[in-house]
């Protein structure tokens, strides 16, 4: 296995997706959201499992955990991601010993969905469709981990990527969030 090789392809490949998280959440209004985005990448933990689990065609944590049992870059990266549905699980105070998901404030479902339309695009490459982002969403939509009105919230945005194309759901993002900063609205 050639690490310097993977070291750098990783790079790339995390640079590659920061950049499109970070045109995505400057069209919407996020600005720093989309500066900040992810720079828990490049902590040691979790780029020496991009150099030795890279894929190119998806996340080398699952490589990770397929090879060991668990990631460690990944519980390192969602416990310090707002924008991931992970980082919000608590204990159900009705259910003793259970795991739930927390309502997300809006801005972290936004930039969660432009997270996952960049990763989309990064992984797929020039076989990306408006409809990739969902692909990769759906079969994980049932988890008890996602917060119920966080999970409408994201499948509204990526079903209507999907249906009505980028343009369509981008501009209503940028103005829903306008209109929850206005209310502020679970924002």
């Amino acid at each position: 296995m050639n690490y310097i090789i993977n070291a750098v392809k990783h790079f790339k490949t995390i640079n590659r997706h920061k950049w499109e998280v970070l045109k995505n959440c400057f069209r919407v209004g996020l600005y720093s959201q989309g500066i900040l985005h992810d720079l828990s990448k490049y902590s040691w933990i979790e780029f020496k499992t991009g150099i030795m689990y890279y894929q190119g065609d998806k996340s080398p944590n699952t490589e990770e955990r397929l090879k060991t049992g668990v990631s460690e870059a990944w519980l390192h990266h969602k416990g310090r991601n707002k924008h991931h549905f992970e980082y919000w699980c608590d204990y159900d105070l009705d259910k003793k010993g259970t795991m739930i998901g927390c309502r997300m404030p809006y801005r972290y479902v936004a930039e969660m969905f432009c997270d996952r339309v960049a990763a989309a695009k990064v992984y797929k490459g020039k076989d990306y469709h408006d409809g990739v982002a969902w692909e990769y969403f759906e079969p994980t939509k049932d988890t008890t981990l996602l917060h119920p009105d966080t999970k409408k919230e994201l499948i509204e945005l990526l079903m209507m990527l999907k249906d009505e194309g980028e343009e369509k759901a981008f501009t209503y993002l940028k103005e829903e969030i306008k209109r929850r900063k206005r209310e502020h609205d679970h924002f």
